[in-house]
């Protein structure tokens, strides 16, 4: 049996030790295997700032990964957890270290495709 998911937006603002460490690149590689569209982008306060497209499910799947570790929470997420390491081929642990995630829900715009860094 086939079951169709809703198209969502996902917008999360992550926080912490990103920039410069391949994450922007590390989420864009989840994303795709994800079958998301949208964009990752360094923001001037440090932040990376995350935009998807997709079914329901597999932008939670995305925000799962950018949450992962946390102790859970609705709509702001906080996380301790340490990261590290370069993009490399095959790297499949979050570079960087995430100490926080506010994301929002949104209907799917439907004018985005592929996946880019900003």
């Amino acid at each position: 049996m086939v079951t169709w998911e809703a198209n969502v937006r996902l917008t999360a603002w992550v926080e912490g030790r990103l920039q410069g460490v391949g994450f922007r690149w590390w989420v864009r590689s989840r994303a795709l295997e994800l079958g998301l569209a949208g964009f990752a982008e360094n923001l001037a306060d440090g932040r990376v700032k995350v935009v998807a497209e997709g079914a329901s499910g597999r932008c939670r799947e995305l925000l799962a990964l950018l949450t992962e570790g946390s102790d859970g929470g609705e709509g702001s997420i906080g996380r301790d957890g340490a990261g590290g390491g370069l993009p490399w081929p095959g790297l499949s642990r979050r570079p960087g270290r995430v100490t926080r995630v506010a994301h929002r829900w949104a209907d799917a715009a439907g004018n985005m495709s592929g996946f880019a860094e900003r």
